[in-house]
């Protein structure tokens, strides 16, 4: 009985899960479309995926003091049944007023509140709704989830752009959001949950997230983990995310289309190292696995520079689009290699009247140290060679890890140990 209703919990997040981050990315794609329609701006399109963007960097630490203070279930439900009202009455509004530029920014600021609680929350009840045993699998889902939606989210929404009016996308997405939180008010939120059942329902943002502070800086275990996780952003950000299109279309001078294919690997490979990351710890330590997994990482960095160093060779735009499918395909499994097991350690780390705000605060750093990546690169690509970037990249990367791995030996290695079940 207990196998059975831990399936349907497995079940019924996928679904939630996939409708809710599914739904989000073909809505942001096809708004920014829209908005691009309207407009013919570039620069609009741009706000909308930066209002898209700004509320999680302000809302992800909140978030987190929210999903630790109340019962995440609620909050789930409602935050997934909220969006689905607001996109129905959007629906409404724009169907007598139309969707002007103020009204798509209002409501993808909105939405990306409600989708921002959700995430936090679900992702902070993950070990509470499944047992030990069933965690790692939830992980991989949960990361197949994301990737899937990266590739499938802007495709659907450019075709629903194209055949549909956006209006009844809206509505459409309303609906499909509300019969998420009705599918998640099944789920057993207490199934694998060892905590108190009272909660403190008092909220005191600015104390309750200096404890969350607090807890992350007495636990050294959690700021080795938190170091893997940063370093990996800002170093994807300075030697892959900006210098890669950078060396395809301007270097190479490849079309879009060679540039779209190249990118979508990314999230296949993450699929791939989802689906395979399991039964890899099963048979080698996680310290052998990140250590595998950062040298990939590193190696391939390294990779996406060779193709300019060799320019000379004419090859062709086939050659090159296949050369760099295999290095992205590469990078993401190695990215499932070291994600979904941290993520993993981290749920089984944190107590549960901690985790949201851990969490959160995790999310937010990444999210902060990714642009500076970013900024740096495209500052850097202005005055040294893209090669450059991605060798001494790459070389970092690897470093960084490796360093970190050594320091934090222990809890590395025991993360293995526990999976040997």
């Amino acid at each position: 009985m207990k196998n059975k209703k831990e399936r349907l919990n497995f079940i019924l997040f996928s679904l939630g899960k996939f409708v809710s981050i599914f739904g989000a990315s073909i809505y942001s794609f096809a708004m920014g479309l829209h908005v691009l329609e309207i407009t013919g701006s570039g620069l609009s399109f741009a706000m909308t995926l930066i209002v898209s963007i700004i509320p999680m960097l302000i809302i992800n630490p909140f978030a987190g003091v929210v999903a630790d203070k109340f019962d995440k279930k609620k909050i789930v439900v409602s935050m997934d049944i909220l969006n689905g009202i607001f996109l129905i009455l959007l629906y409404m509004v724009s169907s007598i007023y139309g969707l002007n530029l103020l009204i798509i920014y209002i409501s993808t600021f909105i939405t990306t509140i409600f989708t921002t609680i959700f995430g936090i929350s679900m992702e902070s009840a993950i070990p509470n709704i499944v047992s030990e045993n069933m965690l790692m699998n939830i992980n991989s889902i949960s990361k197949i989830i994301d990737s899937t939606s990266s590739i499938l989210g802007p495709m659907i929404g450019g075709v629903v752009f194209a055949l549909i009016d956006i209006r009844y996308f809206i509505l459409f997405s309303g609906i499909c959001y509300i019969f998420s939180g009705v599918s998640e008010m099944f789920i057993d939120f207490k199934h694998n949950y060892n905590g108190s059942n009272k909660r403190e329902n008092n909220i005191s943002f600015v104390e309750d997230m200096k404890n969350g502070l607090e807890y992350i800086i007495e636990r050294k275990d959690i700021i080795g983990i938190f170091s893997v996780f940063i370093s990996l952003n800002f170093f994807m950000g300075l030697s892959i995310t900006i210098p890669l299109p950078y060396i395809i279309n301007n270097v190479l001078t490849l079309d879009s289309r060679s540039l779209g294919i190249i990118q979508s690997a990314f999230p296949i490979g993450m699929i791939i190292g989802a689906l395979i990351i399991k039964k890899i710890m099963q048979r080698a330590s996680y310290k052998k696995i990140l250590i595998f997994a950062s040298l990939a990482l590193g190696i391939c960095t390294n990779l996406l520079g060779v193709p300019i160093v060799f320019k000379n060779l004419l090859f062709t735009n086939t050659i090159y689009t296949f050369y760099y499918c295999g290095i992205m395909i590469v990078f993401g499994v190695a990215i499932s290699f070291i994600d979904i097991p941290i993520m993993y350690m981290l749920q089984k780390l944190i107590p549960d009247e901690y985790r949201g705000r851990v969490l959160s605060i995790a999310m937010s750093m990444v999210k902060i140290i990714l642009p500076l990546g970013l900024i740096l690169s495209g500052f850097l690509l202005n005055i040294i060679p893209a090669y450059f970037i991605t060798t001494v990249g790459g070389i970092m990367l690897f470093t960084t890890n490796v360093l970190v791995l050594n320091k934090k030996k222990s809890l590395f290695c025991n993360i293995s140990e526990q999976e040997q079940y």
